[in-house]
């Protein structure tokens, strides 16, 4: 199975994270964060992937160093459980909606981090959570696990299922990125030789 377990100890945040790449959507979540444990729970059930996330931050403060740092070590999990990506199919899409909203989700396991990230969201906050703070989410995931991502929310004026797209296609795309392909047993899936 690929799977990591990381943990992360800060003045801000103590996080540990352990990923299972191959598994079935089950989840262990204690963040202090309802909202983004709502989000995390639609990756790992979209995803198929084992989730258990622990995260003490200084939320007395506000959420961004606890969501910040949780993408941090998820991308640094994912990194160590990718391992050497020979047979991946390596890239991933999904398109999701929900109601009147509608995301698209592409990513690239490329080694090579970027985020392109198109979404307004038509309000600020999401109950208590800042959506800002779901862009701070994904860089720190592609900084650290060195993917390529793209995300664009096309439709939506309701910011709760504009967000639940986004993380459910997210999922989804990571799910088929992921996946072993039959036909690339062992081998890189690039011309270079490398990712």
């Amino acid at each position: 199975m690929r799977s990591a377990k990381v943990t992360r100890n800060t003045l801000e945040t103590r996080i540990t994270v352990e990923a299972n790449l191959d598994g079935t959507g089950k989840i262990k979540l204690d963040t202090g964060l309802p909202f983004l444990e709502h989000m995390l729970d639609q990756i790992a059930r979209h995803g198929l992937l084992d989730l258990d996330i622990n995260a003490k931050g200084d939320l007395h403060i506000d959420a961004h160093h606890t969501v910040e740092d949780i993408g941090i070590t998820l991308g640094q999990a994912f990194y160590q459980a990718i391992g050497d990506k020979k047979g991946l199919r390596r890239y991933g899409h999904a398109y999701v909606p929900l109601d009147e909203a509608l995301s698209r989700v592409v990513l690239d396991i490329s080694g090579r981090p970027g985020l392109v990230f198109n979404v307004e969201f038509v309000r600020s906050n999401i109950g208590e959570f800042e959506v800002d703070l779901i862009r701070e989410f994904f860089q720190g995931f592609v900084n650290h696990a060195l993917v390529t991502l793209h995300i664009d929310n096309l439709a939506g004026d309701n910011a709760h299922h504009q967000a639940e797209t986004i993380f459910k296609a997210f999922g989804r795309a990571l799910r088929v990125a992921l996946e072993i392909d039959p036909r690339m047993a062992g081998v890189m899936p690039s011309t270079k030789g490398t990712l």
